[in-house]
Parts: structure tokens; C-alpha cells; sequence
């Protein structure tokens, strides 16, 4: 949440932010460890035995927030999902198969996940909703190659995808908020 205290949107008037909480489950590559999670992972291959009942779990839960910010009256052209690792997963999840333009899609240090089914669930609304990915060269938690493929799997299907790549591990940094601030500039300006 201190990212928010970093961006400075002034110039395309209110903004809010929501910073859902993932749920607290047991981790299975942590050995089981409740924490919270939008979905479990089993390996440290990421696309290993996804756990699509819980992806989709929390796909359900994050367009329960869209249709929650829709009813504030925030049109969804207005509405930018982003996600940092696992939300990150989510954010493409969700926004890449939701029903109406969303403004942008964000993802920071993840992957796109079940990305078989990406091409057949995707929703022609947001075909041209821009994608900002974002990722750390010494990730050792998401590997560059997990978020090249997803880079390049969402280049494949059509997507206008924003890329950026950091000398950094499994974090944010100061770079990329300027870069991820001008996305969110543009997208919503």
C-alpha cells in the first residue's frame, strides 16, 4: 500500500485505491504454512499442478470488487487491476477475461497462470486494454523466464504489452513506480 504514497495521479483527477487481502490458506510449497495466498502453489514451477479451483476462487472474489467500485459509479473503463506476484497472477487472470474495458491491466513480478486457457476464456472487450508487466532480473520467487513467457504469450495473442525489467529480486523499486506512474498517467488521463 505505500505504492499509492508514491504515484502521483493528480493529473487525472480522484483516484481510489483498493488493496484487497488475499485470503489466509495453507501454502503447499511452504510446507503447508497458512498465510495469505489467492491460490496455492505446489511447486516451485510455477505452472506445475496449478490450483485452478483456487484461481478461480479468487477471479470470482476480484470481479466481486469490479462489480462492488461499479455500483460506486466508476465506469469500467475507469477501473485499472494490478497486482504485485500472486496478485499479479490475478490482475491478468481476471482483467484479460473480464466482460467489459477495464482502463489497464498491471502486473508486477508474476506470471500469467492456467495460461492454456487464456486464448479461449479471454474476453474480446479488453483485447485492447493496454498491460503494463514488470519484473526483476534476480527474481528468485517468480523466474524471468515464468514472466517472459507470459510477456511473450499475451504478444501472441494480440495484447499491447508495456514491458519492463529491473536489476532487482522479488520487489518494487523506485524505477519502476516512475514507469508504472506513467502507464497509469496515460491509461486513465
Amino acid at each position: 500500500m505505500p505504492i499509492a504514497n508514491e504515484l502521483d495521479l493528480s493529473g487525472v483527477g480522484p483516484v481510489r485505491f483498493v488493496f484487497p487481502n488475499a485470503p489466509v490458506m495453507p501454502v503447499t510449497i511452504n510446507g503447508g504454512y497458512q498465510m495469505p495466498a489467492w491460490y496455492d502453489i505446489a511447486a516451485a514451477d510455477l505452472a506445475t499442478r496449478e490450483d485452478e479451483a483456487g484461481l478461480r476462487r479468487s477471479q470470482a472474489a476480484i470481479e466481486a470488487l469490479i462489480a462492488s467500485e461499479k455500483a460506486r459509479g466508476i465506469a469500467a473503463d475507469r477501473i485499472v487491476v494490478a497486482g504485485f506476484s500472486q496478485g499479479c497472477a490475478m490482475a491478468l487472470m481476471t482483467g484479460l477475461r473480464h466482460t467489459e474495458r477495464l482502463a489497464g491491466i498491471v502486473g508486477l513480478s508474476g506470471y500469467l497462470p492456467i495460461a492454456a486457457t487464456t486464448a479461449a476464456e479471454r474476453h474480446a472487450a479488453n483485447h485492447e486494454t493496454p498491460v503494463f508487466l514488470a519484473h526483476g532480473r534476480q527474481d528468485p520467487v517468480v523466474p524471468m523466464a515464468s514472466a517472459l513467457r507470459s510477456r511473450d504469450a499475451l504478444a501472441e495473442l494480440g495484447y499491447t504489452v508495456e514491458w519492463h525489467e529491473y536489476t532487482m529480486a522479488h520487489s518494487v523499486c523506485m524505477e519502476e513506480i516512475a514507469d508504472l506512474n506513467r502507464f497509469l498517467l496515460r491509461v486513465l488521463g
